[in-house]
């Protein structure tokens, strides 16, 4: 029986700290406006095509090249009585210290930056991030704005190879 009982006062502590680090949080929102959202036309999946560089553009640290504009656009939304700012929120898969997009693909030392819009500044990921954009104007039922991606590298001394990266974005209609 005092076998039985440090058993389980040994157990239950245990399972108690496993149960707090297992928390999943689900968020959302509930508003009077939604809107069909694309980008750069294509609502499912979309892939950005980002240039061939060389890799001696990226081999300065904190480097760039391949600039690549893409479009965020909303229709068949509720037409506002008053402009309506949308945000978009970006969230990251494997982001980099520095808030950039770590590269999933072959080539070393080159990540992935988002900026708030062609020849913009760079945004930072660090969880869940809104940019500011798009706007729908009073009395209208679509939008768009232009962000921009591009190459970067965070260490210098790019090599050659592939480059893939994601992101996933919703838009903050509050």
């Amino acid at each position: 029986m005092k076998r039985l009982a440090l058993i389980l006062a040994t157990t239950f502590p245990v399972m108690a700290f496993a149960a707090t680090q297992n928390t999943i949080t689900f968020t959302g929102q509930v508003s009077d406006q939604t809107c069909a959202v694309a980008v750069n036309g294509n609502a499912a999946n979309p892939v950005i095509l980002m240039p061939t560089v060389s890799a001696a553009a990226l081999n300065a640290v904190g480097s760039t090249a391949g600039e690549t504009p893409f479009t965020i656009s909303v229709s068949n939304c509720a037409a506002p009585t008053s402009t309506l700012a949308i945000k978009t929120a970006f969230l990251g898969n494997n982001v980099t210290s520095a808030g950039n997009l770590g590269n999933a693909g072959t080539a070393t030392k080159v990540q992935v930056q988002l900026l708030n819009a062609a020849g913009g500044t760079p945004v930072v990921l660090n969880g869940p991030t809104s940019v500011a954009g798009l706007s729908l104007d009073s009395g209208a039922t679509s939008a768009s704005h232009d962000f921009a991606v591009r190459y970067i590298s965070e260490a210098g001394g790019a090599t050659a190879g592939t480059v893939s990266a994601t992101a996933q974005y919703a838009l903050d209609y509050l």
